[in-house]
């Protein structure tokens, strides 16, 4: 049985890949489920610190729920479709949106519905200059239901979330950019290494400020300005006895006064005020060992 969702690491990096490329990964109740567990495993993996989420093929990201799977569920009645279909979708976003490591979405294709109300959730997400997002749910006669009419109007502004929701207009990343939607727009051939950079410039910080902003900002967003200073608050506090705290803390007092000598050596002979520095910070960690 084909895998619906694959998993694999680098450098400290997973990669998961929603894999119906045939169904244009469309999110069925097996695939939401797969991804949920693989998440709690990844959260808890020392050997993982950042997540690459993306879609098998050249085609879709995901297309959203499978229609088909969820038309059988509101068959049965509002109470089986809300358990099958909304709460599971809902468990999802919610998950990604509070996960205590980055979630990166590189988005390489068609993102509607579900797909895109993932890359609502997710802290960061990179597109492709091929990818088209929509919420075509107005088309089905119902609204967004993992949480699209919640996250979209706070990422995009009110008037030009409606739009969208009340339109099902699909539209293309370069527009998905300008709202808020995605951090960058890459071209197609450059989307992974893309997501990695990014995720690399992440993974040189502490793993543990890391997770303490995602969680602030995760429960801070939603919060007056009052409530949520009392969250930032909170996480810093819990940094206060970490080794990481006092480490960054320790470098940066130690960093000698900078010598400003009127040139423009430090501009012009990059390479060599690099080596003279690194060589400074061995001489001084050496004196303090």
């Amino acid at each position: 049985m084909t895998d619906l969702v694959l998993s694999e690491t680098r450098d400290e990096v997973a990669v998961l890949t929603l894999n119906r490329p045939d169904k244009l990964n469309a999110l069925n109740y097996a695939m939401i489920d797969r991804l949920l567990g693989l998440l709690d495993h990844l959260e808890v993996d020392g050997g993982v610190r950042a997540v690459i989420l993306t879609g098998a093929g050249d085609r879709a990201f995901s297309a959203g729920g499978d229609i088909h799977e969820f038309s059988a569920s509101v068959a049965l009645g509002a109470d089986i479709a809300m358990r099958d279909f909304v709460m599971r979708g809902q468990r999802l976003t919610s998950r990604l949106e509070a996960f205590r490591k980055p979630v990166i979405a590189a988005v390489n294709g068609i993102a509607f519905g579900g797909g895109c109300e993932i890359t609502e959730a997710v802290p960061l997400a990179i597109a492709s200059d091929r990818a088209m997002f929509a919420k075509p749910e107005i088309n089905l006669a119902m609204p967004p239901t993992f949480g699209g009419t919640q996250r979209l109007p706070r990422l995009a502004g009110r008037k030009r979330a409606l739009e969208l929701l009340l339109t099902g207009d699909w539209f293309p990343a370069a527009r998905a950019l300008e709202i808020g939607l995605v951090n960058q727009v890459v071209p197609h051939g450059d989307l992974m290494p893309a997501a990695f950079d990014l995720a690399r410039r992440i993974l040189r910080r502490s793993g543990l400020a890391v997770a303490s902003i995602l969680t602030a900002v995760a429960r801070g967003h939603h919060l007056s300005i009052a409530d949520g200073l009392l969250v930032e608050a909170e996480q810093f506090a819990r940094m206060v006895p970490t080794a990481d705290l006092r480490d960054g803390l320790d470098a940066w007092i130690r960093r000698p006064k900078p010598g400003h000598d009127g040139s423009w050596t430090h501009i012009a002979r990059p390479d060599e005020a690099r080596r003279r520095s690194l060589a400074l910070d061995r001489t001084m960690s050496s004196a303090h060992d």
